[in-house]
């Protein structure tokens, strides 16, 4: 089995390409050990010291680690993680993948669904190439609030991303959308 590392927009993460399907559908995002209870992959890549957040995409594993830490020290046992679990014939996740975007009932529905499906097509497929996902979170008045996973999640530029990527794009299709701003979960 080869793996593939890429590394991405965030110094702090970095994307295994396993060459197989990690996932059939959606996305998992593990922010901590505490967390990845569901996913037989994710526990194994947390138990190398130094990894803080495994986020798991159809066909990708992105690897958080600490302050401090060399990813050429920790990079190999993390390679030696992803390829003992696809050995051994695991499901990644044990359950449902996230569902993606949080539910949203109400008076501006029409515009949630306008949002959702403009992250979808042009937002989502984008940041997953840098090892990352971006879902909805919510809309208020004008603001629309998302949150951000994988490699996205404390990237130093998802900042700009945010604000003159997906706010310009969301203002341009849906001019009730005023504003973007990231949420912490």
């Amino acid at each position: 089995m080869f793996i593939q590392t890429e590394s991405t927009p965030n110094p702090a993460t970095l994307k295994f390409l396993p060459g197989q399907d990690v996932l059939d559908v959606g996305t998992a995002d593990f922010p901590s050990p505490d967390t990845a209870a569901a996913s037989p992959l994710a526990r194994r890549i947390f138990a190398v010291e130094g990894v803080t957040a495994v986020f798991l995409g159809i066909d990708f594993v992105t690897v958080a680690k600490a302050e401090g830490v060399d990813w050429a020290h920790i990079k190999p046992a993390i390679l030696g993680a992803i390829m003992e679990h696809f050995q051994s014939g695991e499901a990644a996740l044990e359950g449902g993948p996230d569902s993606g975007h949080t539910a949203h009932d109400g008076p501006d529905s029409e515009i949630v669904n306008q949002i959702k499906e403009l992250l979808d097509t042009r937002v989502r497929p984008a940041v997953a190439q840098d090892g990352g996902d971006i879902t909805f979170h919510g809309f208020d008045r004008g603001v629309v609030y998302l949150h951000m996973k994988g490699a996205c999640a404390g990237c130093p530029s998802s900042t700009l991303t945010l604000k003159m990527g997906i706010e310009n794009l969301l203002r341009h299709f849906i001019p009730e959308v005023t504003e973007v701003r990231p949420v912490a979960v």
